[in-house]
């Protein structure tokens, strides 16, 4: 049933995008020629949904931030001769209720955390500014958006360069009696998490749940299964693989294979 939800889901959404690749993929798991950032299905069905260029989102009007980004990296987006990057952050035309605006994080003491990162979006100019609107920022303490969670960021752009194919998703973790951001109402998560899918044979996942603070800890510590991250989230990612497939994946947690 989730997956004919999402087919539904996918027809308008396909309508909507303004890029169109023409890039062959791998035979054994194609990414379709319309729009690949949602091909493996929508975490969680939230109040907006943003198909883009660059990436995807899912954004809660009541967390007031997405809670799922999800998009493809390939080794050619990073090779490819950057855009000069413009810290502009800008209120997301596309959010209709209550857009957060940038002067919302002023003097909080909380970072502009992006959830799809600016380093992997410099390969064009519209990607780029997409990233800075205010619908794929999250608060992050500054100690760890600047450190752990940077370096993760970082390790993520090697390993498109070494396996030429990720598909990744990344959002918040919140509480239920989260904290607000300085005076306004919007949530703090207490973590983040990021899932990544090799799309290159031989297939693997990892998922990692990083706490919003800063750490020293090396990176393989806050590995987890794709599996775990679902429990803690309730989304359900990769649901329209087959079912033996996703099972195996995303029950597995062995970051010696990502070098870790």
């Amino acid at each position: 049933m989730r997956k004919w939800i999402f087919a539904f889901l996918l027809i308008p959404l396909l309508l909507f995008a303004s890029c169109r690749s023409t890039e062959k993929e791998s035979e054994e798991l194609p990414l379709p020629l319309d729009y690949p950032h949602l091909v493996y299905g929508l975490p969680s069905v939230e109040d907006t949904i943003l198909p883009r260029r660059g990436f995807a989102l899912g954004y809660s009007n009541k967390y007031r931030q997405a809670l799922w980004v999800c998009y493809v990296l390939r080794d050619e987006d990073i090779l490819k001769p950057k855009v000069k990057r413009r810290n502009r952050f800008r209120a997301d035309p596309a959010i209709r209720f209550r857009p957060v605006q940038p002067r919302d994080y002023t003097r909080t003491g909380y970072d502009r955390g992006h959830l799809a990162p600016a380093a992997d979006m410099l390969y064009s100019v519209e990607t780029m500014t997409h990233s800075f609107y205010m619908s794929n920022i999250s608060p992050q303490i500054p100690g760890c958006n600047r450190g752990i969670w940077k370096r993760l960021e970082t390790a993520v752009r090697k390993w498109a360069l070494q396996e030429k194919t990720l598909y990744i998703i990344t959002g918040p973790i919140f509480k239920d009696d989260a904290k607000q951001m300085g005076k306004t109402d919007i949530p703090v998560p207490y973590a983040f998490y990021k899932v990544i899918f090799d799309l290159t044979p031989p297939y693997k996942m990892i998922g990692f749940v990083i706490p919003n603070e800063p750490s020293w800890r090396r990176l393989h510590s806050f590995a987890v299964s794709v599996e775990a991250v679902e429990e803690l989230t309730g989304n359900d990612f990769f649901f329209v693989l087959d079912d033996g497939l996703e099972n195996q994946l995303e029950a597995s947690v062995e970051p010696a294979l990502w070098g870790l």
